[in-house]
C-alpha cells in the first residue's frame, strides 16, 4: 500500500494536534497525534512506523481515520464491559468520611486506616473496594494516611520512673 501523506493541514488543526500531543496523559493518543504531525511534515508510513514503534499498516489506518473523522477519530472508541463500581458520589462520601474522626461516627477506634475506611464504606454504601483502591482515591485527592503509631502511656505521675526501672 502506498504511503498516505497529509499535505493540507490547517494551522488550527496543527495547533490542536500539537496541544493534544503535549497535554494528553494517554500514551496511545499522544502516539496517534504524533503520527499525524509526522505525516504532515512529509514522513512516510514506514518511517513513522519506525519512530512510533508500530507496524506500517497501523500507521496508515490511523492516518486514514484522521482524514475521515478528524481529531475525534484519534480517540479510542467506547468499549463494552462492566460499569465502574466507584462513582463520583462514592469518592465524595469517602472524602467526607476520612475528614471526620472515627469516634464521632461511634466507631471503636481513633484513627483511620485504608482497611478500616474500606470496611466502613462497604457498610455505608454496599460497595466493596480493596484498601489499595481506597489509598489511590485518597492520594488523588491529596490525602495521605500515615500508619498509626501506638504509644503506651499511663495517668500515673511516676509512670516514666517505673518504666525506666523495668529496663
Amino acid at each position: 500500500m502506498k504511503s498516505i501523506l497529509i499535505k493540507d493541514l490547517s494551522e488550527e488543526s496543527r495547533l490542536d494536534l500539537e496541544k493534544l500531543y503535549h497535554t494528553s496523559k494517554k500514551p496511545r493518543l499522544r502516539s496517534r497525534a504524533q503520527m499525524i504531525l509526522l505525516s504532515h511534515k512529509g514522513y512516510g508510513s514506514s518511517e513513522i512506523a519506525t519512530i512510533v514503534l508500530l507496524n506500517k499498516r497501523s500507521v496508515q489506518r490511523w492516518i486514514q481515520r484522521y482524514i475521515a473523522e478528524g481529531i475525534k477519530g484519534l480517540y479510542d472508541a467506547p468499549r463494552s464491559g462492566a460499569p465502574p463500581r466507584v462513582t463520583a458520589e462514592y469518592i465524595e462520601q469517602l472524602l467526607q468520611t476520612v475528614r471526620r474522626r472515627p469516634r464521632c461516627l461511634d466507631l471503636p477506634f481513633s484513627m483511620w486506616t485504608c482497611e478500616r475506611l474500606a470496611d466502613y464504606m462497604t457498610e455505608q454504601t454496599g460497595i466493596r473496594i480493596q484498601r489499595r483502591a481506597v489509598n489511590k482515591y485518597l492520594n488523588k485527592n491529596g490525602i495521605v494516611l500515615s500508619k498509626p503509631q501506638h504509644k503506651i502511656s499511663s495517668p500515673d505521675p511516676d509512670y516514666l520512673v517505673k518504666k525506666r526501672r523495668l529496663r
